[in-house]
């Protein structure tokens, strides 16, 4: 996503980072990442539950996908993190337009399991 940025941007589209982690490893997240979205912190894991971002398995987390994205990533040069919180929380994406409506409503697999980046622009109107 932050690769696209100025497409977002141009589109006059609002990203914002939804986490169910406690305030302080959300606030290491973003000086780590250095996030210039705003960060939403759900700690009842409402958001999720409304989503339907329920628990993945096992397999979802550690499968193929999963160990391929990482793969690139340390390729790229960037460095893995352990994860503090629930990895088993499923993520996804949602698109909302300014009337409220849904347009896309992705659940995630796993974590690499994310929508292309033409799918969401292809969304926006």
């Amino acid at each position: 996503m932050r690769d696209h940025e100025n497409e977002f941007t141009k589109r006059n589209v609002k990203i914002a980072v939804v986490t169910f982690e406690n305030d302080f490893l959300a606030r290491s997240y973003v000086v780590e990442t250095s996030l210039a979205w705003p960060l939403l912190v759900d700690d009842t894991r409402e958001t999720y539950r409304n989503y339907g971002m329920l628990s993945a398995s096992f397999r979802d987390i550690w499968g193929p996908k999963t160990w391929g994205a990482y793969i690139k990533e340390v390729i790229k040069g960037e460095k893995l993190r352990k994860s503090e919180g629930d990895i088993y929380q499923r993520g996804g994406d949602v698109l909302i337009d300014p009337n409220g409506i849904v347009s896309l409503h992705h659940v995630g697999i796993g974590p690499a399991d994310r929508p292309a980046i033409e799918t969401i622009l292809n969304k926006i109107h």
